[in-house]
């Protein structure tokens, strides 16, 4: 009985592709283009005034706003599988994500903007640090166990507003 438990598990979670490999680049490719553009869009309607005309500080639409709505399709996917009861998967976009940016991305831009003249490098002041270290640690303390509940859940929310009222009277 535990033999075909398993072989209804196994095809269970065999899913056929919707793209080949070659038109999933392509589409990736595609969808990338059309959100750097519109990023720029963003981006420029930010400076060219929508802070001040919403009167909400233009560190915050960047550092709260921007990439919550930036990233809703990653939370969907996250929520979708932590539905499926893949809570392992799920883990893994949000900390991924997360991973992607503190280790590749930053560090990159900074190489970047370097033979282009900007002047950007990876000194943060000490709220970006403390918040860094903060978000870490919390982060440490809610998955080391391997297991989520609501007041993880909770607790994890509550820092992300307490940043936000941080990043609003920075």
């Amino acid at each position: 009985a535990k033999h075909k438990a398993t072989e209804a598990e196994e095809e269970e979670e065999e899913e056929i592709p919707v793209l080949s490999t070659c038109s999933g680049v392509f589409w990736l490719g595609i969808v990338a283009i059309l959100i750097s553009y519109m990023s720029d869009i963003l981006v420029a309607n930010i400076e060219d005034g929508a802070a001040a005309q919403l009167h909400v500080p233009a560190g915050f639409l960047y550092t709260i706003i921007v990439p919550i709505v930036g990233n809703a399709a990653e939370h969907t996917s996250a929520l979708m599988f932590s539905y499926r009861n893949k809570p392992d998967i799920a883990f893994g976009i949000a900390v991924g994500s997360s991973v992607q940016i503190a280790l590749l991305v930053i560090p990159a831009i900074v190489l970047i903007a370097w033979p282009m003249g900007q002047m950007l490098t990876l000194s943060f002041g000490a709220f970006e640090t403390c918040v860094y270290g903060a978000s870490v640690v919390l982060l440490l303390t809610c998955i080391s166990d391997g297991r989520s509940n609501w007041p993880k859940g909770a607790l994890l929310i509550a820092a992300y507003f307490c940043i936000g009222v941080g990043v609003w009277f920075a």
